[in-house]
């Protein structure tokens, strides 16, 4: 009896907590989920710290590209007078070289008189025929000094082209060294160029997740103070939002073929094999053709004329009470604005990615040809969105070859 009482109050208590958990469970889901005014202030502000921080690397990369390009100026400078002095010392040794090669020709003749006198004793009359001791003895010395003239400005020749052979070669290690330095600081300057790029594409990037961040964040205190009469950081954007439901979802275009699913692929453009397309592309339209909202909601981001993808747009929307980022790329132009509430009429902008590749002189690296990028992520994005809440835009088959025939047109298989 005790353990049919307690198996009675088991069932009970089960279907108690069951018929709480319908309940309870959903609004608790809400409310980590939910998203307030003080989440969009804080997103702006971490965007604007990160873009100011690039922004700084990229000054202080242009700082030291201008002191190492100083550095390459005077060490040329250093080069190009070290190839003077060396051409300097070159041109001494040679001169040297000559005067003492005219200063042996000259010892030659010295020697050959010498011998010529002594062999006719014409040295001994040259000496012995002093009329006095004086003009002896200066007779003498004027033959020792015209030999040990020779003999010393030939070993001063001598040294001085030691002295310049020695130049030369501190030189030619000078310019090396100047050389190297120059090659090195090209180096930095180059990685410090590339540090530039790849700081200002970020730097570029999050200059419009900046603006979209804080443009989204002023659309909703705009709506939350004439709704709710409020702008406070704890305000959700749920209570303050004017975006009509949705029961479903649309196609972006009315035709279209899937050229490219969504997943691991070889991109298109750069070959590189492995690359996760983050969307379905859309094909079948000329460039102009309308584009609509998938579904209702807010814009929440825009981008203009991006390296690759071109123009964009990303809209938050929620449908069957879950939150979704809709993405369109591509776009030859764009018709709305951050803050924008759109519905499934609305045409955001126009299919692209023709005129706009860069093959065709356009700025959009990411296209071969006029389609639409169509993207969908689970949660509230105002750009790029994480891979990993990425999903297969519902009501499409993920599969290149799927042709639908108007908005409705719904995959279910």
């Amino acid at each position: 009896m005790i353990k049919k009482s307690i198996n009675c109050l088991f069932r009970v208590c089960l279907i108690l907590a069951t018929f709480f958990a319908c309940f309870i469970t959903p609004d608790v889901a809400e409310a980590a989920a939910a998203q307030t005014l003080g989440d969009l202030r804080r997103e702006y502000e971490s965007l604007l710290a990160e873009k100011n921080e690039y922004d700084s690397m990229t000054q202080a990369a242009k700082n030291e590209i201008a002191e190492k390009q100083a550095a390459i100026n005077k060490a040329e400078e250093e080069i190009t007078e070290a190839e003077d002095q060396y051409d300097e010392a070159e041109l001494a040794i040679i001169e040297s070289n000559e005067n003492i090669a005219s200063l042996e020709e000259e010892t030659k003749k010295v020697l050959l008189y010498m011998q010529q006198m002594q062999g006719q004793n014409a040295y001994v009359e040259y000496v012995t025929g002093a009329s006095s001791m004086t003009e002896l003895i200066m007779r003498v010395e004027a033959v020792n000094q015209v030999t040990g003239y020779i003999q010393t400005t030939t070993k001063n020749l001598e040294e001085e082209i030691k002295k310049n052979e020695e130049l030369k070669v501190e030189l030619e290690e000078k310019q090396k060294e100047l050389a190297n330095q120059i090659s090195s600081y090209e180096k930095v300057i180059a990685e410090q160029y590339d540090n530039i790029e790849e700081y200002s594409e970020f730097s570029l990037d999050l200059e419009t997740q900046v603006k979209n961040a804080k443009d989204l964040y002023d659309s909703y205190k705009e709506t939350c103070k004439s709704t709710v009469g409020s702008t406070a950081d704890d305000v959700y954007l749920s209570s303050c939002s004017n975006v009509p439901l949705n029961s479903g979802w649309l196609k972006p275009l009315t035709y279209g073929v899937v050229t490219s699913a969504q997943g691991y692929r070889t991109h298109p453009v750069t070959g590189q094999k492995y690359k996760f397309h983050a969307a379905i592309d859309i094909g079948g339209n000329a460039e102009g053709t309308a584009v609509y909202a998938a579904a209702s909601g807010v814009v929440s981001g825009v981008a203009y004329r991006t390296s690759c993808g071109g123009n964009k747009v990303y809209v938050q929307v929620t449908v069957g009470g879950v939150r979704y980022t809709t993405y369109y790329y591509h776009l030859l132009n764009i018709n709305v604005s951050v803050g924008d509430v759109v519905t499934q009429n609305t045409v955001i902008g126009t299919v692209g990615g023709g005129s706009t590749s860069t093959s065709r002189g356009g700025y959009d690296s990411c296209t071969t040809g006029a389609h639409l990028h169509f993207g969908v992520a689970e949660g509230w994005y105002s750009n790029e969105p994480p891979q990993a809440q990425v999903i297969v835009p519902p009501g499409f088959l993920n599969s290149a070859g799927y042709r639908f025939y108007s908005r409705s047109d719904y995959y279910t298989g």
